[in-house]
């Protein structure tokens, strides 16, 4: 489905699953602007080279959906130091994680779980947004620790909200799984694995289960008619998403 991962991806030494969004095909015959939304893994690990070569993005908003305690243990990392505006959005507030295994009977990674964080309120739907319709805020970086699960739900909506085709937003989702083995690698040969993890382990916790986007999906359709009727419910105007176009999809021709 998609053939340009080389493209759209970042090989940065000490941050992985970084990677543009940008020239996916919408509804109405436009496609998503290159270099202006980029979704990532934590970036404190980056090295010196890749410090050289995050420069060259021009990053204007860092927008961190990690909880408060996540960011200070593992550091904000260098992109305010580049000039961008640091924004923390939490999708899971402190002890979150523990009411999401409460809610859908489980502590591992599915779509029910994604739906799970929308039971937390839409403080940071709404505050994501108006970063989104805020064209001077672009490019942005979104992100959370492994930039696959509260980062692919993001992603999915504003994909969404862009016109891209759900098929699109199922594969953009699974490249998360192209760069595991290498972030492995770097795990292993740095702060080492996990206590009681080994390689298949860890592999299995870095990556996402191939059907979690599409039961996220599935089930804001059955709820609210979909991604932008959720966004609709919790206040998001039509005028706001079609700023967020504006700032992210190429002009029509």
């Amino acid at each position: 489905m998609i053939n340009d991962y080389s493209d759209r991806h970042t090989p940065f030494e000490g941050c992985f699953n970084f990677r543009d969004i940008g020239g996916y095909p919408t509804a109405d015959g436009r496609s998503v602007r290159w270099g202006r939304y980029f979704r990532a893994g934590r970036q404190d690990r980056m090295t010196a080279a890749d410090l050289a070569a995050a420069k060259q993005l021009g990053i204007k908003a860092q927008i961190d959906l990690r909880r408060p305690d996540e960011a200070q243990e593992q550091g904000r990392g260098p992109l305010e130091t580049m000039g961008a505006t640091y924004h923390n959005l939490p999708v899971i507030p402190e002890g979150g994680s523990e009411q999401l295994s409460r809610l859908v009977g489980d502590s591992n990674i599915s779509g029910e779980r994604y739906l799970g964080y929308l039971e937390f309120g839409p403080e940071t739907w709404l505050a994501m947004f108006r970063l989104f319709e805020d064209a001077d805020s672009s490019p942005v970086v979104l992100h959370c620790t492994a930039g696959k699960d509260r980062t692919g739900v993001s992603t999915a909506f504003l994909l969404s909200v862009l016109g891209v085709d759900r098929a699109i937003i199922d594969a953009d989702y699974l490249l998360t799984n192209i760069d595991v083995e290498r972030q492995v690698d770097f795990i292993e040969s740095t702060v080492g694995l996990p206590e009681g993890m080994d390689r298949a382990a860890m592999a299995k916790a870095a990556g996402v289960p191939i059907d979690a986007m599409t039961v996220f999906l599935d089930g804001l359709d059955k709820r609210w008619g979909g991604p932008v009727g959720y966004l609709h419910s919790i206040g998001i105007t039509d005028e706001s998403l079609e700023r967020v176009r504006q700032a992210f999809l190429e002009p029509a021709t």
